[in-house]
């Protein structure tokens, strides 16, 4: 009979606790969510935003993409993969092209708000923009030789940019696109922190943690943070960075772990919502995701190099 209470209180406890964490981290994420986006949907929608492309075109050459693939690189990184796809199926690129623009706006996309989120749950957010960035660009020259890319456009004719819809329809589509994302949000953050906080009251978040601790060896990782990561890259930083957040707070966590789980999940986020998002463009599953990763390991322990080796005795003479 003490067994069946004891269940029914850390039931109770793990629940309790699960969806006040879960509530205050949505609120938190509220707060950034929705000031970002609605400013980002009226930059777009002014047409500014596109007009920022003259930002990258010098890099594209070097990329060995197009100068027109600066426009879906710089609405990406400045709103979401969504802008970035809508702008990509815009013109006639090649396969190619679309894979090389698809890697790198799965890499550094939603850079003010995902930044921001960073910024708050134990990295400064300007490190975690540029490392991002940073990623995106190394990763795409890498894969150039494999995947093979022209700076030329198809002979197709360029497709012409979609007309402004008028202020108070973008403000309508704005508010029922943030409406359902706020919803998903919702949701999964309060059902992911009562699953922490139940996995935690019933002693099973060491057995978990313990059974993808060799993966997490391979990514350069500390198994204490082994649920943060698996939230972010399954679910992306937004959901990821609530979570943390609440976990930084405990204390269990230091800033190096912090700081190292943050560069890996900029990286390699949203394994499951994203990257599908581009198959439908005919483009190959292995670009979209095994570039990530090797990248996030690669950051991950030249990170750790360097601060073993800062760590050394200095000799004097």
């Amino acid at each position: 009979m003490n067994g069946e209470n004891a269940f029914w209180t850390r039931l109770k406890e793990g629940t309790i606790a699960g969806l006040k964490k879960g509530w205050d981290g949505f609120v938190w994420m509220m707060k950034i969510i929705v000031p970002i986006s609605l400013c980002t949907a009226i930059f777009d929608w002014s047409g500014l935003l596109g007009r920022l492309d003259f930002l990258l075109k010098p890099l594209m050459g070097w990329l060995d993409l197009p100068p027109a693939a600066a426009l879906p690189l710089i609405i990406g990184m400045l709103s979401s993969v969504y802008g970035g796809i809508a702008a990509m199926i815009v013109f006639p690129f090649s396969s190619a092209q679309m894979t090389l623009m698809a890697v790198f706006i799965l890499t550094a996309h939603a850079l003010i708000q995902e930044g921001i989120i960073q910024g708050q749950s134990g990295i400064h957010p300007l490190k975690a923009t540029l490392v991002r960035i940073g990623a995106a660009v190394v990763t795409v020259l890498l894969m150039v030789p494999w995947v093979g890319s022209s700076t030329v456009m198809p002979a197709a004719a360029y497709g012409a940019l979609t007309v402004s819809p008028a202020f108070l329809e973008m403000i309508r589509h704005w508010a029922w696109t943030t409406f359902r994302l706020t919803a998903k949000i919702f949701f999964i953050i309060m059902a992911l922190l009562t699953l922490l906080e139940l996995l935690k009251a019933f002693g099973w978040i060491h057995p978990f943690v313990r059974a993808i601790g060799p993966f997490l060896r391979i990514m350069g990782l500390d198994q204490k943070v082994g649920f943060l990561w698996m939230t972010a890259v399954i679910f992306g930083l937004s959901y990821g960075g609530a979570i943390i957040l609440e976990e930084a707070k405990s204390g269990r966590l230091s800033r190096e772990d912090l700081e190292l789980l943050h560069l890996s999940i900029g990286t390699n986020h949203s394994m499951v919502e994203d990257p599908p998002l581009f198959l439908p463009m005919g483009i190959h599953p292995f670009w979209l995701y095994v570039p990530r990763l090797v990248m996030a390991i690669i950051i991950v322990r030249l990170v750790r190099l360097w601060q073993r080796y800062a760590r050394r005795p200095r000799q004097t003479a």
